[in-house]
């Protein structure tokens, strides 16, 4: 009995110890602040795509500009590209090597800002349409050129760098309380042997 409470004493003071570890290794500030930035470029891009649609339905819908419509489609398939690449799968990442740079990747959401904000005059009339427009093309612009200098300044090196080395420590952890599972499990079958 005395073993055991003193093992119990062990166990109970290791666990504080370990927890926090995966705490701190998530809360590295500078992924935190590349993963908020991504959501922010994700939804500029996901804006582009509505305003893209919207412009696309209105010129097909009014016959007036069949060639802006196409335009405004390739718009729309080029800016769900730019919402894939934010979410770095590993498949897409394999596919498109370009979108793996920064610099790329910027270059990318520059032409779809510049894609959305082009054709301006026909939106005149329809104001709400033109300032949604002006806003999530100035936007992804925005993205587009953080992105362009941050990727000549390597930070996506930086990045990419800090991610590794946080799966590794998250991997660790996790071997490490495997590990010391199996050891509470072996210890348990042994006092059970010995009893």
């Amino acid at each position: 009995m005395e073993g055991q409470s003193s093992r119990g004493d062990d166990t109970n003071a290791t666990d504080p110890d370990r927890q926090p570890s995966p705490d701190r290794a998530k809360s590295d500030p500078f992924l935190i602040c590349c993963r908020i930035f991504g959501v922010i470029t994700s939804l500029a891009a996901i804006l582009c795509i509505v305003v893209n649609v919207l412009s696309a339905i209105g010129s097909f819908k009014n016959g007036s500009d069949i060639f802006d419509g196409i335009f405004r489609c390739y718009a729309v398939i080029i800016a769900v590209f730019v919402v894939v690449a934010e979410t770095e799968w590993e498949f897409i990442m394999k596919f498109s090597k370009v979108l793996k740079y920064w610099v790329g990747r910027g270059m990318l959401q520059i032409f779809v800002a510049v894609m959305t904000r082009a054709y301006p005059e026909y939106l005149k009339d329809r104001s709400n349409l033109f300032l949604l427009q002006s806003i999530s093309s100035y936007l992804l612009l925005a993205c587009g050129a953080v992105y362009v200098v941050s990727g000549i300044l390597c930070i996506g090196i930086c990045k990419r760098a800090r991610q590794s080395k946080e799966l590794s420590r998250d991997q660790a952890i996790k071997n490490l309380e495997d590990l010391e599972r199996r050891r509470e499990e072996l210890e348990s079958l042994l006092l059970d042997s010995r009893a």
